[in-house]
């Protein structure tokens, strides 16, 4: 007798005793069957509780010995989990069609169920080698700069659709090649049906992979004029509610294909950037002269500022021998320079701006408009209304500061200037000639 009979007579030998005591050979079946899917139980778990206890804890006890990290990703991808349950998958494989040999409805539900769990155990442990790869790349120097991230995406994608092909394959009962061929075939009408649907599919997928969208999101998609929150994410739409509350509707695979603005950064970070601008006369702008001085050093935030500077300035000039009949020779201060460092004081003093980022006060290319000068900082209430209250705050000042220093701002001559333009005119002409 060999092996596989005597497990065959051992599995039925609670059947055969219970017959023998004059039970109903169908209900004797039956008490067999239930009997014995206990006993298997048991064991799983007494095999499992091992695997778990042995096997898993001696390869966490083997990774904290070795140097490399790539075996600590194994255990936080679950890796061991998975391979420790081969051992009672082989188990199950292996004893239940012998239990239910009587059934053969079961054992065919049986074999599809298990076939269908093994495909699946294998892209569970393809899956985990995948990310362990990816996380321990990172760590590499060189892979650093690389789109690691992205390759690994490709091949989980056709790990899936390889996963999808073979489940697909065993509900139809078709053999896989086949099944392939005759997909093939149909692949150029189902693209041209499902086109949307697809596409959809398979941007839904990398949104949600990539972390592009979620829900509640702020985004601005200028091409369909959406400017507000993302309110659902579905497998063809993205639908957004507009601060006017209007709502816009979005294809999916348009946040992979095209440019738009996610918010998410900003509401993330410590503060809302500010960053405006002021247009200056260019004939507005001078050098100081002492009647000036002393008037800019009546103004508290910049006096302290003003004196050291000017000190340093005089200095250099006697050191250097500087003829000052000219304000042009040497060093000297101008109104437009003194003006950026009030804005920057100011900025650094006011209690809505964040001091922990960037503050900036520059010039940028000189325009036909006049001089920008751009102001550069960060609110700490991120809040769309409060923000615009204090941008409005900020700019109202420094408007209303700029003929302290003597400067203009560039404003493009409308009707009303060009009308007194032309009064005074005449009225200078019309004395000349009544003479």
């Amino acid at each position: 007798m060999n092996i596989e009979e005597g497990f065959k007579n051992l599995i039925f030998l609670f059947e055969n005793f219970l017959i023998d005591q004059g039970v109903n050979p169908t209900l004797a079946l039956y008490f067999n069957v239930l009997l014995n899917l206990l006993i298997l139980a048991i064991i799983l778990w007494a095999v499992t509780y091992l695997m778990k206890t042995f096997v898993i804890e001696a390869f966490k006890s083997f990774s904290h010995k070795t140097k490399t990290t790539f075996d600590d990703y194994l255990i936080k991808t679950k890796f061991p989990k998975y391979i420790g349950e081969i051992v009672p998958l082989i188990i199950i494989y292996s004893t239940v069609p012998y239990i239910l040999a009587e059934f053969p409805l079961a054992v065919k539900a049986f074999y599809f169920l298990i076939d269908i769990y093994i495909i699946l155990l294998i892209v569970w442990i393809i899956r985990s080698v995948l990310r362990t790869t990816k996380s321990f790349l990172r760590t590499v120097e060189s892979f650093k700069d690389k789109p690691v991230e992205s390759y690994i995406q490709v091949l989980m994608i056709i790990v899936w659709l390889f996963a999808f092909i073979f489940i697909i394959a065993e509900i139809t009962g078709k053999d896989v090649v086949n099944f392939i061929i005759s997909l093939g075939a149909a692949s150029a009408i189902l693209l041209l049906i499902f086109k949307d649907t697809i596409l959809g599919f398979v941007a839904s997928i990398q949104v949600s992979v990539n972390d592009i969208v979620r829900i509640g999101d702020w985004i601005t998609f200028s091409k369909y004029g959406a400017d507000g929150t993302v309110t659902e994410i579905t497998l063809a739409t993205v639908r957004v509610q507009n601060f006017d509350n209007t709502f816009t509707s979005i294809p999916t695979y348009s946040l992979i294909s095209e440019s738009f603005q996610n918010w998410r950064g900003m509401q993330e970070s410590p503060g809302r950037r500010i960053k405006r601008s002021v247009y200056i006369k260019q004939n507005s702008v001078k050098f100081i002269t002492p009647e000036d001085f002393e008037k800019y050093r009546s103004i508290q935030l910049i006096s302290s500022y003003l004196e050291d500077r000017q000190n340093e300035i005089n200095e250099y000039n006697s050191t250097n021998e500087i003829d000052k009949k000219l304000p042009l020779n040497g060093r000297n201060q101008t109104n437009l320079g003194i003006f950026r460092k009030y804005i920057d004081t100011y900025l650094n003093n006011h209690s809505a701006v964040h001091k922990e980022m960037y503050i900036i006060v520059r010039h940028l290319q000189p325009t036909e408009h006049g001089i920008p000068l751009e102001i550069l900082c960060f609110s700490r209430d991120k809040r769309w209304a409060n923000f615009e209250y204090i941008t409005a705050d900020i700019f109202d000042h420094i408007i209303a500061a700029v003929s302290y220093f003597d400067l203009q701002l560039f404003e493009a001559p409308s009707g009303d200037d060009i009308r007194e333009y032309f009064a005074e005119i005449n009225t200078e002409i019309q004395p000349k000639k009544d003479q």
